[in-house]
């Protein structure tokens, strides 16, 4: 027992590490600039499309707006937002079905990517982004179950 004692306890240091909660710090905040700007979906099925658009309305909040068309008609709308909140960074989201917005809190961001969580929402609880070139991997994930996103960004 006392040989595992040292291997548990590096592996909760790990994970209690990775899972940190993020500061809204001036740094953290301006790691989120890449995002700003309109996102068109790769992945979808025919006769639909996707687009998702934030904008920097201050340093410490962006607004977003995530909507799926089904031909010509709109399909889902949902109003984003991340903002910093005492002291940490959170994506909020406020879509129809929801009684109030959700918030979820960044436990990862770096230059080109960020996950944000709410273990106590009932899906998702996890939103991950993920930036390559002009790129954009998103997912949401929880019960077992995760939904990949595809965008491309669109050019001026």
């Amino acid at each position: 027992m006392k040989q595992l004692l040292p291997f548990i306890t590096l592996i909760v240091v790990t994970i209690a590490g990775y899972a940190q909660n993020v500061t809204a710090s001036p740094e953290n905040l301006k790691k989120l600039d890449w995002l700003e700007g309109t996102w068109v979906r790769q992945d979808m099925k025919p006769n639909r499309s996707g687009t998702e658009r934030w904008i920097k309305v201050s340093p410490i909040e962006w607004q977003g707006w995530g909507v799926s068309m089904k031909g010509s008609d709109t399909a889902f709308v949902e109003k984003l937002r991340i903002v910093a909140k005492d002291n940490y960074i959170f994506y909020v989201a406020d879509v129809k079905g929801n009684k109030d917005v959700v918030y979820f809190q960044f436990v990862s961001l770096d230059e080109d990517h960020f996950v944000c969580e709410n273990p106590d929402h009932d899906f998702p609880k996890r939103i991950e982004y993920h930036r390559k070139g002009n790129q954009l991997q998103a997912s949401v994930s929880g019960n077992g179950k995760t939904l990949p996103y595809l965008f491309l960004k669109k050019t001026p």
